[in-house]
């Protein structure tokens, strides 16, 4: 390693002649007498180490003055510390290692280069050792080159204020990932993962196949097909290959019911460019409404705007015949349509009418930012976080409020407004209940509760919207038939999935006989991921991580704090945790069976302020007894506590 000739210490044998260096330290007369004529080779020896000693003392001085090098990191084979630091006095070097090369000494282009190969895993688990690596992992040149390693495609650069960490990540991120609820296989598996695509935005399930959108307004095909699997054998495999549907779509829908086999057409909202008018050059774009075929992907029909117009969002409501197409605008207005689907495949032409919807008429100063449906009703949510109910049946009016005083057969598009006390950021509308989220991150849920889809532990009716308090700052909601699921995140950003409702067909994992509380599913839920869909053969997670779009929860303010209707063991006075336990007690008490206890008992644990694990364990322990239970007298009453 450059240090010269070392003395060695310990008796040795008889120096070897002419080499002066290889003499052993004296310990008696007779041996000294004996190597007392080669004194002046071991003198000239001792000077040359001694000259060397200082060469490379002073070499690491000047590396010290320089770098400002003090300490060794840790786990990498550099040293560094910042430049304010003074080289470590004291310490000396072990002999027989070299001089350390510092990171710092190589040009940033060098080592952004170098990183660039890594793992995004890797990357993101380098960035956090010190700030060194912090800033250099976080540069915007390593991002670039991930990005196009990871989409070779994509070579523009995106919006934002971290365009390529974000267009990397989108990318890193994207997945389908699916379960199906019959079948000996019941383990989530991944789609397809379209080349071209440039993250996932939304997805929807059809009768057949699967459509994603990305984040340039890519909308693909995943199709469904027979595969070889390695064994040999022809399967039938979900999602499996995709095609491109078209480009420049903003958004798409479909039957809003929950079942897809009613979901034959697939309407896109898109921007196509179109030829100018006479005495004039160039071309305009405009926004236009195409619809496909969901088994085949052809189009079928293409409905044209004024160039004036611009749309966001489109949302189907009512029956076939009868489809009213909802178009949500720029500024915040709705414009609908009719159509009749049983007619789309004729290939002939006529003009419909684009009318403004009543809500924008009635409601002029409102803007609406975005809106969901369903069969018989239209949810709109504005900017300033008001929720406006469009109802167009009777039976789901009543399940909807508990009630038919204020429902007018006549008048079917006028805007019912919710009583809400906080700013709602998204929703989730199913056949005959809704799922609200509002600022606070805090749940509301109002509607039918046959089955317990309401998840407020009980399967009693709620005509306004009513917190469900166990559960807080969701990540996603979904509204189904007759059960509700909600995506949450733990504080070491592990996702689980949690359910309550009808449990039949398998749609709850787990809890083939449903709950009337939000459970842990038996499901493992993709790091990722960020919105759902379940259907009747099938649950759908997708994931996708925008670093620039995600849910803004703020703190619920000490003033806005109430009580809560279930009593809590949470933060709370003595005698407050003390009466919250008589109040479950007594509700056990009043149960009537073993098995009636034992599911109030699971209630409780999802309402006590846990952590998932110990949720979990709970549960599972509660499980085996009933089991236990269950095998000896599964409906004998229990003794009197």
């Amino acid at each position: 390693m450059g240090e010269g000739p070392r003395r060695q210490r310990g008796p040795r044998g008889p120096p070897s002649p002419g080499r002066g260096h290889g003499v052993g330290k004296a310990t008696g007369a007779r041996e000294l007498s004996g190597v007392e004529g080669q004194r002046p080779q071991r003198v000239e020896s001792r000077s040359r180490e001694g000259a060397g000693r200082m060469v490379r003392r002073s070499l690491r001085q000047k590396l010290h003055k320089f770098t400002g090098l003090c300490q060794q990191e840790e786990g990498l084979g550099v040293k560094r510390s910042c430049p304010s630091c003074g080289p470590e006095l004291g310490v000396e070097e072990k002999k027989g290692r070299g001089n350390p090369i510092s990171v710092q000494l190589f040009p940033p282009e060098l080592v952004e280069h170098i990183i660039s190969f890594l793992p995004v895993r890797d990357l993101v688990a380098l960035g956090q050792t010190c700030r060194y690596f912090h800033k250099v992992c976080d540069a915007e040149g390593v991002w670039r080159c991930i990005c196009r390693r990871l989409c070779p495609r994509f070579r523009e650069q995106g919006s934002g204020v971290r365009p390529w960490k974000r267009a990397a990540i989108l990318n890193y991120t994207k997945g389908l990932y699916f379960q199906a609820f019959g079948g000996r296989r019941r383990c989530l598996s991944k789609s397809v993962a379209p080349l071209l695509a440039h993250g996932y935005r939304r997805f929807l399930p059809t009768k057949d196949h699967i459509f994603i959108l990305d984040y340039v307004g890519t909308l693909f095909f995943l199709k469904n097909a027979l595969v070889s699997s390695t064994l040999g054998q022809i399967q039938w495999k979900r999602a499996c290959r995709y095609v491109v549907l078209c480009r420049g779509a903003k958004d798409f829908a479909s039957d809003p019911r929950c079942d897809t086999v009613y979901r034959k057409y697939l309407y896109v909202l898109a921007t196509r460019e179109q030829p100018g008018v006479l005495g004039t050059t160039g071309s305009r774009a405009c926004d236009c409404v195409e619809v496909y075929l969901q088994s085949s992907g052809q189009r079928v029909f293409k409905m044209t705007f004024h160039h004036s117009m611009s749309f966001k969002q489109i949302v189907l409501v009512g029956q076939e015949t009868q489809r009213a197409l909802l178009l949500l605008t720029e500024e915040g207005k709705i414009y609908s349509l009719v159509v009749n689907e049983t007619q789309l495949d004729q290939p002939r032409s006529y003009t419909v009418q684009l009318a403004l919807r009543k809500v924008s008429c009635c409601l002029p100063h409102l803007s609406v930012a975005c809106m969901a449906s369903n069969q018989s009703s239209t949810l709109y949510i504005t900017d300033q976080g008001g929720v406006y109910f469009e109802v167009h049946t009777p039976g789901v009016y009543r399940d909807l409020f508990g009630t038919l005083q204020a429902f007018d057969p006549l008048d079917q598009q006028m805007p019912l407004a919710l009583s809400l006390p906080a700013k709602i950021l998204f929703c989730a509308l199913g056949y005959n209940h809704v799922g609200l989220v509002d600022e606070f991150g805090r749940i509301f849920m109002q509607g039918n509760n046959r089955y317990g889809q309401l998840g407020t532990g009980d399967k009693m009716d709620r005509g306004e919207p009513t917190q469900v308090h166990y559960l807080q700052r969701p990540v996603a909601l979904w509204c189904g038939l007759n059960h509700s699921l909600v995506l949450s995140q733990g504080s070491d950003f592990s996702k689980e999935l949690l359910g309550c409702g009808c449990g039949a067909g398998g749609r709850l994992p787990g809890w083939p006989k449903g709950s009337a509380s939000f459970v842990k599913l038996d499901i493992k839920v993709p790091l990722c991921a960020c919105s759902l869909c379940s259907t009747r053969e099938c649950l759908y997670m997708l994931s996708s991580h925008d670093i620039e779009h995600h849910p803004a929860y703020r703190d619920l303010p000490a003033s806005r704090v109430v009580g809560n209707p279930e009593p809590s063991l949470g933060a709370g006075t003595p005698g407050e945790v003390a009466w919250a336990c008589e109040e479950y007690l007594s509700q056990i008490h009043s149960c009537s069976t073993l098995q009636d206890r034992m599911e109030k008992m699971k209630e409780i644990v999802g309402w006590m302020p846990l952590t998932a694990a110990q949720k979990d364990f709970f549960w599972e322990a509660l499980d085996m007894l009933q089991r236990a239970a269950g095998a000896v007298d599964p409906g004998s009453p229990t003794p009197e506590s």
